[in-house]
């Protein structure tokens, strides 16, 4: 397919070269869109598979045999990123009966489809083992990737000098987990950054928010200064520490 083959085209070279293609299952997506398919007779029933633009569909050991096309069609009228696509499926899939095991792992792998950036260098990496809730515990890692992904712009911009920029992507980190972040830690570093610019009396109810969180953060404050993260003298430091103190 990188030299230009079609998908259906390089599945089928695929499964001629293979004596045990009667127990594989595989979908194939080229750069054009197009997909294709295949599920050896030799699958656990209930097993097949739906195709589309831009996706291709599989499932096996299913409840019943309408588990596949619902993911295609929860794909095809879903909105949003391929994240959000790819967990409408999966949701999808269960509501229809899902896998006739029951419920225990889910996954997700998104990668980025400009060619200059590695492969290795994932957008979506994340899965759940053994739980008795994987879809619902999937989506809850997506939302705190996403959150991850704009603070990690927020300190790229604040590298790049771009306060106002920073302070909106640690914005947006927050807002997508307001309360659930486990340790403070997207919340403490807009409050640095805003410190940093003098914006102290700004960052103190985040401050608020991250000490109450844990204390460590305090400590970390008066480390800072060292390394060039805060431009903040010792009494401002302490005033910042005294009022953002759990009560």
């Amino acid at each position: 397919m990188r030299t230009g083959v079609s998908a259906p085209m390089a599945m089928r070279a695929l499964l001629a070269a293979d004596p045990d293609s009667s127990v594989r299952q595989l979908g194939f997506i080229d750069a054009a869109g197009h997909s294709a398919s295949h599920t050896g007779l030799r699958n656990l029933p209930e097993a097949g598979s739906r195709v589309g633009r831009w996706y291709a569909a599989q499932a096996n050991i299913m409840r019943n045999n309408t588990v596949w096309d619902a993911m295609g069609r929860a794909f095809e009228a879903a909105h949003g990123d391929l994240a959000d696509r790819l967990l409408a499926a999966l949701d999808a899939a269960q509501r229809e009966g899902g896998d006739i095991r029951g419920m225990q792992s889910a996954a997700i792998i998104v990668v980025s489809g400009d060619r200059s950036v590695p492969p290795w260098e994932r957008i979506f990496d994340l899965r759940v083992e053994d739980s008795h809730a994987p879809l619902v515990e999937l989506r809850r890692l997506v939302r705190v990737a996403r959150a991850y992904h704009h603070a990690t712009d927020g300190d790229n911009y604040v590298t790049a000098g771009q306060v106002d920029s920073a302070i909106g992507a640690y914005r947006a980190a927050d807002a997508l987990l307001p309360d659930t972040a486990v340790n403070g830690e997207l919340v403490y570093w807009w409050a640095v950054t805003l410190a940093d610019r003098g914006r102290v009396d700004e960052a103190m109810p985040l401050f608020r928010r991250a000490f109450a969180q844990d204390t460590a953060w305090a400590t970390l404050l008066w480390r800072l200064p060292k390394v060039g993260l805060l431009s903040a003298d010792s009494a401002t430091i302490a005033r910042i520490i005294r009022q953002g103190r759990p009560r």
